[in-house]
């Protein structure tokens, strides 16, 4: 692979690499660590953190060939859609369950990500 297709590939590699690593921690049967309370709500935060993150890295992707704020929805939408699959897919997997509470978890760790970026990029564009 030559140096300009490693360059197109750049910023679609980390978004595709974080798809992925979801979907393995998807398929372990569970991801319970047994301390109640605590890991129920660090399960929650990570879901959280982690569609935050996929939101950033897709915008990443979207705001070379768009507009900031049109960039910030297109990888909000990626993400939400991405979470949606993920939980159908947890459904299929012994000892795990898909369940919407995920999902608006997800999308509102990609919604509060989308909205800084669209919001950063209204401040820098209108500077």
């Amino acid at each position: 692979m030559g140096m300009r297709a490693l360059r197109r590939l750049d910023p679609w590699l980390p978004p595709l690499l974080l798809m992925a690593l979801i979907f393995v921690a998807s398929e372990q049967p569970s991801l319970d660590s047994g301390l109640g309370v605590i890991d129920l709500v660090g399960r929650k935060l990570v879901h959280f953190a982690q569609y935050a993150l996929l939101c950033f890295l897709w915008w990443r992707v979207f705001a070379r060939r768009t507009s900031g704020p049109r960039a910030a929805l297109a990888a909000f939408v990626v993400s939400v859609a991405y979470a949606a699959s993920d939980e159908l897919h947890q459904s299929f997997v012994e000892g795990r369950s898909g369940t919407v509470v995920d999902w608006v978890i997800d999308g509102a760790g990609a919604g509060v990500a989308a909205l800084r970026l669209r919001t950063r990029t209204r401040i820098r564009s209108a500077a």
